[in-house]
């Protein structure tokens, strides 16, 4: 007679939290604000991951900085305002289609360890982020997009009704995260501080009673 190791049990609480979706935190830095026509420049993902207790917490983070595609258009305003370089020749960069496909593979990889079905996009002022990775998304023909074709969860809208701001500099302020005017701008930055934000918003709620639901 032989015996199996027990498996480990499922942890189910994710999916479970956000009707089988996963949520993941996206920030992209762009050449302006037309994802059809302008380039992106740094993407950086951020995915959460649920504890014992149902604690959202951050698990992994990507991000790589961006060749713009061919014919992509470059605002002069918007990069004076993010402070990027994009022909700076020290700068280590990819290809807009490798760095989206490397994205989605770890965004699918996550789905299929969290027993979720879906990703769902979240970011400060989420419309913005989802457009340029749908635009990316389309403009490469890459099959599968991970994440829910026009659904999201916006810091911006969740930390008004939460702190009574919408800038993220100033709800993280309020919400106790440290935020350095300095950093930001970057995607890899405000990915990390939007993900904080996100769970810190999601737990406060657990700890006022608000989930699970009762009854």
């Amino acid at each position: 007679m032989s015996f199996s190791e027990p498996e480990e049990p499922i942890n189910e609480l994710l999916s479970g939290r956000f009707r089988t979706y996963l949520p993941v935190v996206i920030d992209v830095e762009t050449g302006g604000f037309n994802s059809k026509t302008d380039a992106i420049l740094e993407v950086a993902a951020v995915i959460p991951a649920m504890d014992e207790n149902g604690i959202l917490t951050i698990e992994q983070t990507f991000f790589h900085r961006v060749v713009p595609f061919e014919g992509a258009n470059l605002e002069e305003a918007a990069l004076k305002f993010t402070g990027i370089d994009p022909y700076h020749p020290l700068r280590i960069a990819k290809s807009e289609k490798e760095v989206i496909q490397n994205m989605f593979t770890m965004v699918k990889e996550a789905l299929k360890a969290q027993h979720c079905k879906r990703a769902i996009l979240v970011g400060h002022n989420a419309h913005f982020d989802h457009g340029f990775i749908n635009a990316a998304s389309e403009r490469h023909n890459l099959k599968r997009n991970p994440f829910h074709p026009f659904s999201s969860f916006d810091t911006a809208t969740l930390s008004g009704l939460v702190y009574g701001q919408t800038v993220l500099a100033r709800a993280c302020q309020v919400a106790g995260i440290d935020f350095d005017e300095k950093e930001a701008h970057s995607a890899r930055y405000d990915a990390a501080k939007t993900a904080e934000l996100f769970c810190e918003i999601v737990n406060k709620w657990k700890r006022l009673g608000g989930w699970p639901l009762k009854g």
